[in-house]
């Protein structure tokens, strides 16, 4: 379910050139909604009913959908049901692995899906899970977490959340109806250093926050070679059609809940947005593959080099980059500025008004390298704490765990999730109206109020220990 041909990503996407066009230019009045149906529950701080065991089905196990499903497999009080993908030989050897970790005892009776593209709403009318991890292509996810809530299960959704602005409100609509969760997985939002200096800006270390930088750049020009499966196979068809940022919410995630954005404290208002010339999918292109090959006939439009500016309701700014082309290192920048400090990512460092007690004077010296160890072992994240030695072994040096086990803790313990739908539907808007200001030569984009009002009375996320 990762993998999806030209033909069908035309199809069912309809990011034809034409599409992408009328994306760019569809009216502010889009984004006007009208007030909650009165059968439906804001679901800012919603708690499920406790499920003492938790029957988990997944769709998608090419690329992230193996990661997630071991894991939650290794978890007291879950059972692995169901499991659906594309392609035959990913399907069974997904559920032969879990299979194995469970000796005879547990997840023996997983129901395999494969071969058509919508087999999974098969598996959703004859399994009946309780929650669906969605790791497939983006434009399938929007309609598989809808569906997913819709026949009574939760739903855990790779990101972006979904693609368009239409999109987003279905999800947000259909939430609140069903009272299932949505949840856009954000797995950075649980690495050591975005739960440090979470931790580090709800003591008020740097005082009150006024800045930040988020961004993913990340050089995946590589994924090309992936041309019949993989994520290369479908994601190089968005780099051809669209040109705004893509993939914002790596890096925007963490820094939104530094400022409670979306919670009481502020709320995202605007955005503006440029693109750089789209250069390097086409030499990248020309390069590696012979001229008559399919991505030498694609014109990429996308620019290598996505800027964003938000603006929040208190008068913060955010600014948000992405390149996935350009040859340079990874980063996700990861910067809080505050009225009395700084943090900052890639590499990690610290610089507080006064200086830190012990290692720096003042703050035109930066805490770095060795010396951070006295920052951690004074401001590491309690949740970090208590789970890393669990976690250590999963993916992304951890983070990956830590989100998937506090997804079945939540869901088992009755507990609201670390990440609400609307924060997700919020962090993904990026996306959209980052296309749209672009292609109106950076013209202000105003977000959505997915919360339709009621973020001023959603308290922060609490510093869960």
């Amino acid at each position: 379910m990762k993998n999806i041909d030209r033909r069908n990503f035309l199809k069912k996407t309809s990011l034809s050139a034409a599409g992408v066009a009328a994306a760019a230019i569809l009216p502010i009045s889009v984004q006007a909604k009208k007030s909650r149906d009165k059968n439906s529950l804001y679901m800012g701080g919603f708690a499920a009913p406790k499920l003492e065991t938790v029957r988990v089905a997944i769709i998608g196990v090419g690329a992230r959908g193996p990661a997630h499903l071991q894991f939650s497999a290794s978890l007291p009080g879950t059972e692995i049901v169901a499991v659906c993908d594309l392609y035959e030989d990913l399907a069974i050897k997904g559920a032969g692995e879990v299979k194995e970790m469970g000796k005879g005892q547990r997840h023996q009776n997983i129901a395999t899906y494969y071969g058509d593209e919508d087999k999974w709403k098969l598996m959703l009318e004859e399994v009946r899970p309780d929650m669906v991890f969605i790791a497939t292509n983006w434009a399938n996810h929007a309609p598989m977490a809808i569906e997913v809530m819709n026949m009574g299960a939760h739903a855990f959704v790779e990101v972006p959340l979904a693609i368009s602005i239409d999109e987003l409100w279905k999800i947000v609509d259909t939430s609140e109806k069903t009272q299932k969760h949505c949840m856009m997985m954000e797995n950075v939002n649980y690495g050591r250093d975005e739960l440090l200096f979470l931790n580090m800006c709800r003591l008020g270390v740097v005082g009150e926050l006024l800045y930040g930088e988020a961004a993913y750049i990340h050089d995946l020009r590589t994924q090309m070679d992936e041309e019949e499966r993989g994520t290369g196979s479908w994601r190089t068809y968005h780099y051809a059609k669209r040109n705004g940022n893509l993939y914002p919410t790596h890096g925007l995630g963490p820094v939104a809940q530094y400022m409670n954005l979306g919670r009481k404290e502020d709320n995202f208002k605007s955005l503006v947005s440029y693109s750089s010339r789209a250069i390097g999918r086409s030499l990248y292109a020309k390069e590696n593959y012979p001229p008559d090959h399919k991505w030498n006939q694609l014109d990429f439009k996308g620019g290598d080099m996505n800027t964003s500016i938000i603006k929040t309701s208190l008068g913060r700014t955010i600014m948000v980059q992405w390149d996935e082309t350009s040859p340079r290192p990874y980063s996700r920048l990861n910067l809080i500025q505050g009225t009395k400090g700084i943090l900052a990512g890639f590499p990690t460092r610290v610089a507080l008004e006064g200086g830190v007690e012990g290692i720096t004077e003042n703050h035109h010296q930066w805490v770095q390298g060795e010396q951070l160890a006295a920052i951690y072992e004074k401001y590491d994240h309690p949740l970090y704490k208590r789970l890393s030695s669990t976690t250590s072994e999963s993916g992304h040096g951890g983070m990956d765990g830590m989100m998937v086990y506090r997804i079945i803790e939540c869901l088992r313990k009755g507990l609201p999730l670390d990440q609400n739908v609307y924060e997700g539907c919020f962090w993904s808007a990026v996306s959209p109206l980052s296309e749209r200001s672009v292609a109106n030569e950076g013209v202000p984009q105003y977000f959505p109020d997915f919360t339709r009002g009621n973020w001023k009375e959603t308290k922060p996320l609490d510093i869960i220990s």
